[in-house]
């Protein structure tokens, strides 16, 4: 058997979880979100660490996904919706070792980002280095700051 150290806070999440469903399933039924990314969302256990960077040119999504092999990443972009899911596999249990602290997540992990409406979707960029998924999503030109020349009189 196992140790499973109890965590408060995973309560809050799974209340914080069971209202995001409820409200969920209403904005599916009035064609607010696709069913395919609720189900994703209510089946993930844990969520990726993200950093998120704007500079003139793109957005740069940076998740963590340490243990985690690289054909195991879905990512998407459908109605300015980026989401990104998959699954980090449990390692086994051997039979001359035990584990006596588990803290890392296993499982099945789902994140969805609104992105603003003027992007380049047809360059959306994805890297996997070093267990870490680097998205770079580049703004459309008209997105892009403008530098106004002052004239002189």
């Amino acid at each position: 058997m196992s140790i499973v150290k109890w965590n408060p806070t995973r309560e809050l999440l799974n209340v914080e979880r069971e209202f995001n469903r409820l409200f969920n399933s209403l904005g599916s039924r009035f064609g607010l979100m696709e069913s395919s990314d609720i189900e994703e969302y209510e089946n993930a256990v844990w969520t990726p660490l993200t950093d998120i960077t704007e500079d003139k040119d793109n957005f740069v999504l940076r998740l963590d996904l340490p243990g985690v092999n690289k054909d195991e990443v879905k990512i998407s972009y459908v109605d300015g919706m980026l989401n990104i899911s998959g699954e980090r596999k449990q390692e086994k249990e051997t039979k001359d070792a035990k584990f006596h602290r588990m803290e890392r997540a296993y499982g099945k992990y789902f994140r969805s980002f609104s992105l603003p409406s003027k992007i380049n979707e047809n360059k959306i960029d994805a890297e996997f280095k070093d267990g870490q998924l680097i998205i770079t999503v580049p703004k459309a030109e008209e997105a892009k700051p403008k530098e106004i020349p002052i004239k002189v009189k």
